[in-house]
């Protein structure tokens, strides 16, 4: 099987230097390997992705030297595969609508669970809802346990990440307790969450290793068990180092992070911010 990765940014703001680092580290493997780099874009969020952010995506990859095939596939154009993904999940008692909002989950008192990624575990208060009274604006949940009772044992994935590498056994007890009724399709909108899309997509564009910052290796559990319910092969993870600033803090787009077009108006190549993320 030749080697096939992916950069999958999303078109809500501007690209920084830590974004920098994950695609040219991807390229790079890619190039590497002999095989293939593939970008995508994950607007799933359709209230705060524009155009001209999609524009200076394309702009700053190719300023920094990185080509891909096209078309470059749009998540917002995949609704549709991701709504029969959900159909499919509800026919088998996987998921239930929710009503709740995050002011709710927060009143019922649920203290995060040690080690939990998503912050307070769901309590279950909608756990016993039928598909049939979903409402308009309900988001849609999986049940964990039901979920994790479906999918053949052991659930495993490789890392060949710098500080997590090697083969990792995934514990369903861990998700029941830790994960949780996650959410698949967002309350208000319906649009698919990042959880589940990512992993659809990355199984449809026949992804075989994924390059992402280690902030996330908290999702790829929850992602392996949601490729296991469809009979889909995980792909192999490489989790990077992040770019942090001066004070130690990760690059984001909400802390107005200074972004690559800022570099190169100021002067920089892409040689220099090659150095910069050490490459």
């Amino acid at each position: 099987m030749s080697f096939v990765t992916r950069f999958a940014p999303s078109p809500t703001g501007p690209l920084h230097i830590g974004h920098a680092y994950s695609a040219l580290l991807a390229h790079d493997r890619a190039r590497a390997e002999g095989g293939q780099f593939l970008l995508r874009l994950e607007d799933t969020d359709r209230a705060r992705s524009r155009p001209e952010w999609e524009q200076a995506i394309y702009d700053d990859l190719a300023w920094l030297g990185l080509t891909w095939p096209e078309p470059v596939l749009r998540q917002s154009d995949q609704f549709d595969r991701y709504t029969a993904a959900l159909t499919a999940l509800a026919d088998r008692g996987l998921v239930y609508p929710c009503s709740c909002s995050r002011a709710d989950i927060l009143a019922a008192g649920v203290a995060p669970q040690e080690g939990a990624t998503y912050g307070p575990v769901y309590p279950g208060t909608c756990r016993a809802r039928a598909m049939s009274d979903r409402a308009p604006g309900d988001a849609l949940r999986l049940n964990i346990a039901r979920a994790v009772a479906c999918t053949p044992a052991p659930l495993s994935f490789v890392e060949t990440g710098p500080d997590k590498a090697g083969p990792h056994p995934i514990s369903t007890d861990d998700l029941v307790r830790n994960t949780g009724d996650i959410v698949l399709s967002r309350r208000g909108t319906g649009d698919p969450a990042y959880v589940l899309a990512s992993a659809l997509d990355d199984h449809h564009q026949s992804i075989t290793q994924v390059v992402r910052g280690v902030d996330v290796f908290g999702f790829t559990a929850v992602q392996v068990l949601l490729l296991a319910l469809f009979g889909h092969r995980a792909p192999s993870y490489h989790h990077h180092r992040l770019i942090r600033d001066a004070s130690g803090k990760r690059l984001a787009k909400r802390d107005d992070a200074k972004s690559l077009a800022t570099y190169r108006a100021d002067g920089a190549t892409p040689y220099d911010i090659r150095r910069m993320v050490g490459l």
